[in-house]
């Protein structure tokens, strides 16, 4: 899989330039959004559907380095182009900056391109970091991270998640900081109440009690397959993979039978019972946000690895949310943690414990699916904070 995304992102750089040239109208005004990957694309969906509606008279251009990101996102009707960014060299950002000529620009939480930076400081052209979650641990704000430090002199404008962000770059020389919260708040919610129904999905939990698995890598398979054999309660499972290798999908539902368990890909349900089956596993792109609303619980992956994935998209439907260890980075985890709606586990035995613990006694369920909504609605409004903070 790796190499198939290193062939994408080779591919992608070499025909930027064509696609660029091609695609863009003269005379346009421009307003460029630059997104890492797809999780920072929804994170900046929300302010991306502000600038839509409220300066129509903008086209917006989306930038994605990672090739997951643009391959999933290249069609999106949310914006008016989609590109990869280019290398970040000093010439192409010359040039991409001189063909796309933004009137500004909004980075999306973690982006900080050298070149691209010093060339839109260099074109006073007003630069806006959104959802920026810093930490101290970070360079910036190490004794001999002043390389480093000089990046952010290049931002006209800081809107960060919390207060922490806002006080290390306060003590760091930068008072150019509103703390907005995070976009994502408003993402789930806007996704919650649009409440797309899944048919399909809606057949296999018919009214029982579902823990929704979402982005779950190996280790966290592993995991809620030894629980499915093992544990004390019997519950419908729906599996969501973070990477959709053929190989393993099958491999989840092969095991899943061999312990017993009805097991069945979600592309195959046609004509079938979906309500017969334990497990369904989830094997397309897009649908994860819409699972989590048949859930009683959330599992929610990569928490064994480099970090976990996105949780309020569980949360905003009130579900207790599960997770791995590595999930510090993480400021709306830890908060929802800190109240008690989410559920931080480092090994299969405090998996089972806890899960036990909230499936026997309604009450603490209850309680622990009411903190988890009421979290989700107490942060929005940070897309509104972006947008009239940066449009002064």
């Amino acid at each position: 899989m790796g190499n198939a995304k290193a062939r994408l992102l080779l591919e992608g750089q070499r025909d930027v330039w064509k696609q660029i040239d091609m695609q863009l109208v003269h005379g346009e005004q421009r307003i460029w959004i630059h997104c890492a990957s797809t999780g920072e694309f929804e994170q900046g969906r929300p302010l991306i559907e502000a600038l839509r509606e409220k300066y129509p008279q903008y086209k917006l251009v989306a930038t994605f380095f990672s090739p997951s990101g643009y391959e999933l996102r290249k069609n999106s009707a949310s914006t008016d182009y989609v590109f990869y960014l280019p290398y970040d060299t000093r010439r192409n950002a010359k040039r991409f900056i001189a063909l796309v000529q933004p009137v500004k620009a909004y980075f999306i939480k973690y982006e900080f391109w050298r070149n691209y930076l010093l060339e839109i400081h260099r074109r006073r052209i007003p630069l806006y970091l959104v959802s920026a979650n810093f930490r101290g641990g970070q360079i910036f704000f190490k004794r001999y991270g002043s390389p480093y430090k000089q990046l952010l002199r290049y931002f006209t404008w800081f809107f960060v998640q919390n207060e922490r962000s806002r006080n290390l770059l306060v003590h760091t020389g930068f008072n150019n900081v509103t703390v907005t919260g995070d976009t994502r708040f408003d993402r789930v919610c806007r996704i919650a109440e649009q409440g797309q129904p899944l048919p399909v999905v809606e057949r296999f939990a018919a009214g029982k009690k579902c823990v929704v698995a979402g982005s779950t890598w190996q280790p966290d398979v592993d995991m809620l397959l030894r629980y499915l054999h093992n544990g004390k309660h019997s519950l419908k499972w729906i599996i969501a993979p973070h990477e959709l290798h053929e190989s393993q999908i099958e491999q989840l539902i092969t095991e899943a039978n061999k312990k017993d368990l009805r097991a069945i890909r979600y592309s195959q349900t046609t004509g079938k019972n979906p309500s017969d089956y334990d497990v369904l596993v989830i094997d397309n792109i897009g649908m994860l946000s819409l699972l989590y609303r048949y859930g009683t619980i959330a599992y929610i992956g990569g928490g064994f690895g480099k970090g976990i994935h996105n949780i309020l998209e569980a949360a905003v439907y009130g579900l207790p949310v599960f997770f791995g260890p590595a999930y510090g980075k993480f400021q709306e985890a830890i908060d929802l943690v800190a109240c008690g709606g989410a559920f931080p586990i480092h090994d299969y035995a405090e998996f089972a414990r806890k899960i036990d613990e909230l499936l026997d006694n309604e009450e603490q369920l209850l309680r622990a699916c009411e903190t988890a909504k009421t979290f989700v609605a107490s942060g929005r409004g940070a897309t509104a904070k972006v947008i009239d903070g940066s449009m002064q």
